[in-house]
């Protein structure tokens, strides 16, 4: 959701050929060279905020030290382990029937 009070931006000695394939780009995703611009600088804001978190994510110690590929093991092998006790004439998943 955009501000009330949006700011304007303007750079200068913009290359023509530069400007021509920002051009090009837009017209090929159907926006306006603006539309066009703004979803590139709110992608680049984007990547910003996700690049300081991972930053300041990077020195904790407080998670896992697991890899993804072992967690996803432990995962697949807990599904495997839950899955080897469902009873199919139970009327829920995961439920048994005694």
């Amino acid at each position: 959701m955009y501000s009330a009070c949006m700011v304007a931006l303007q750079i200068r000695d913009v290359p023509d050929e530069v400007r021509d394939a920002l051009v090009a780009a837009a017209r090929a995703r159907g926006q306006s060279l603006q539309a066009y611009l703004l979803a590139l600088l709110e992608r680049e804001a984007g990547y910003a905020r996700n690049l300081a978190i991972l930053r300041e994510a990077e020195g904790r110690t407080d998670g896992s030290r697991l890899t993804a590929a072992e967690a996803r093991q432990l995962i697949d092998e807990a599904r495997a382990e839950r899955d080897s006790h469902h009873d199919p004439d139970a009327g829920e998943k995961g439920h048994s029937t005694p």
